[in-house]
């Protein structure tokens, strides 16, 4: 199998954080650790995120922007990018998923897409 020039992979960690949560309020409060990572021959620099959030009414939030938590990250190959966010959904599930807009060291741009990942609450689902 050949390497890819432009290769990069996302995978995601959640968790639900009941002391900042009011399910009366509805109000459910989730972090997610994203990892990035360059498997591709060429190093990338992310430029912009585009996130699809959606609760369990089918209630959409997008949030676009430069970077991520401030920052810009330059990925070599082989190498990883890791943060940390949160987000806050109306419901005790739902799911985030998007892509990022990189653009590699020889000036070509091109979108990572980021999979789908649930958000919930423990014990909401079975």
């Amino acid at each position: 199998m050949t390497q890819k020039n432009y290769d990069i992979s996302i995978s995601s960690k959640t968790s639900y954080i009941p002391e900042q949560s009011s399910p009366n309020g509805m109000r459910y409060v989730f972090t997610y650790t994203i990892t990035i990572t360059n498997s591709g021959l060429v190093a990338a620099k992310l430029l912009r995120r585009h996130w699809v959030i959606t609760d369990a009414n089918g209630k959409v939030q997008e949030v676009k922007g430069d970077g991520v938590i401030g920052e810009q990250p330059h990925i070599m190959p082989g190498e990883s990018h890791q943060y940390s966010s949160a987000s806050v959904l109306e419901t005790p599930v739902g799911c985030m998923q998007g892509s990022y807009e990189m653009i590699a060291d020889d000036g070509v741009e091109f979108e990572a897409p980021i999979p789908v990942f649930n958000l919930s609450m423990p014990n909401a689902l079975h």
